[in-house]
């Protein structure tokens, strides 16, 4: 992880603080494991697949409603709130094993997860706009997203040995301790919101109007800014597809025939694409929309090729084409921050979210359909061509029929680019 010097000592600390907020989030040794806990408790598939539908259905209710109240009280706070909420869920996968237990651990890390999303990303563009620096936005993002992929890497590497130690307890007590760091560097994200003088004073970027006003405050602006919404809805578009295509590369790399000890090898070229891609952020600030609809079409083509190749080379094309969707995701991300002006950010991005979240399920019935009909490579291959119809609509667009912008303006505290 690393802290550019050239940076103001402001931007520094709010980097370093987030960085290490990332690692610690992700650095859950359960992940690798937990499906394992599950099987070994006694649960069949069916009820594994439930566990997974509890989780998502409580992320995605409470999406939105948890962004907006990250508008209307602390950010901070509820980064604070996020890894205890999801650390309580560990802790009771470990200290009750059974199906009640679990369901309500993944209640309280769905909770944990929704009430990070869209605080996390105003907090720090806020933070960067106060201080001058908005334009390191998706720089900052790239490098937290790897300093995430760097916390499951880490967690993949421990969470053998410990469970060898120590058992499922070893493994739920780190995992416990991780989220209790993260609370503890949450602590740290400095935080500049001042409350408006008079009531009758116009609204601004970190106004405390309350959970039902910024709610509809957010809304509203991503509903009647037609910039907003076509960034906001450039998210899904981008981060779902690739999102859920990572829950069966396990599946694609054994149908390349190599033994079942290989995968794990495959998979790390992959996680290393998606470590690249989140680096790549800063130079790739530059790509206009055509540019960027480029990045997307090539993505598509390799990440097809390279799946359709039946052969563990290909793995090597699918982490370029990871590589680029990781980059493609917070260059996606950092244009919605840019374009939002209003107080309700983190409901705005929250609404991106909740997006993405209901297309990533989508995505998981479509590849359940043809992988059924043609199997994993050809799941892949069909599931690369939204990309392409993507990179189309973005040329035909505005923007694309003038060339795009050598970079998206970014909204500065005024409102005006900066």
């Amino acid at each position: 992880m690393i802290v550019t010097t050239a940076a103001p000592p402001g931007v520094r600390r709010l980097a370093a603080t987030l960085y290490g907020y990332a690692f610690l989030q992700d650095m859950v040794l359960l992940y690798p494991v937990y499906a394992l806990l599950f099987s070994d408790t006694g649960l069949s598939i069916g009820e594994i697949s439930s566990l997974f539908v509890v989780w998502s259905a409580t992320s995605i209710l409470l999406e939105v409603p948890s962004g907006a109240w990250a508008d209307a009280v602390s950010r901070r706070l509820l980064l604070c709130l996020a890894p205890l909420l999801a650390g309580a869920g560990y802790a009771l996968w470990v200290l009750a094993p059974s199906y009640p237990a679990f369901a309500l651990g993944f209640v309280l890390w769905g909770a944990g997860g929704a009430l990070g999303s869209g605080a996390l990303e105003a907090l720090v563009f806020t933070e960067l706009d106060r201080l001058g620096a908005a334009g390191r936005y998706a720089r900052t993002m790239g490098r937290a997203r790897t300093a995430a992929v760097l916390g499951v890497l880490a967690s993949i590497g421990l969470a053998g040995p410990v469970l060898a130690v120590g058992g499922y307890p070893a493994v739920g007590a780190a995992s416990v301790l991780a989220t209790l760091l993260a609370a503890a560097v949450a602590t740290r994200f400095p935080e500049h919101r001042p409350a408006r003088s008079a009531a009758s004073e116009p609204a601004e970027e970190g106004d405390d109007l309350g959970w039902a006003a910024t709610l509809r405050a957010g809304l509203a602006e991503a509903r009647a800014d037609p910039r907003v919404r076509g960034a906001l809805l450039l998210v899904p578009a981008v981060a779902a597809v690739w999102g859920a295509l990572d829950e069966y590369t396990p599946l694609l790399a054994r149908d390349t025939g190599v033994a079942e000890s290989t995968v794990p090898l495959l998979l790390l070229l992959v996680w290393a694409g998606v470590t690249v891609g989140g680096l790549l952020a800063a130079p790739a600030e530059r790509l206009g929309t055509r540019g960027y609809a480029a990045l997307l079409a090539v993505a598509a083509v390799v990440l097809a090729t390279g799946a359709g190749l039946r052969h563990p080379v290909g793995f090597v094309l699918v982490g370029v084409a990871f590589c680029a969707f990781q980059l493609a995701t917070v260059l996606a991300d950092a244009r919605l921050q840019a374009r939002i002006t209003g107080p309700g950010r983190a409901t705005v991005t929250s609404v991106a979210g909740m997006a993405t979240d209901l297309t990533i399920i989508a995505v998981y019935g479509g590849y359940a359909l043809v992988a059924a009909v043609g199997g994993n490579r050809a799941a892949f291959v069909v599931a690369a061509v939204p990309y392409l119809l993507v990179a189309v609509v973005l040329v035909a667009s505005r923007d694309g029929r003038r060339g795009g912008l050598r970079r998206e303006p970014v909204a500065g505290r005024s409102g005006a680019p900066t």
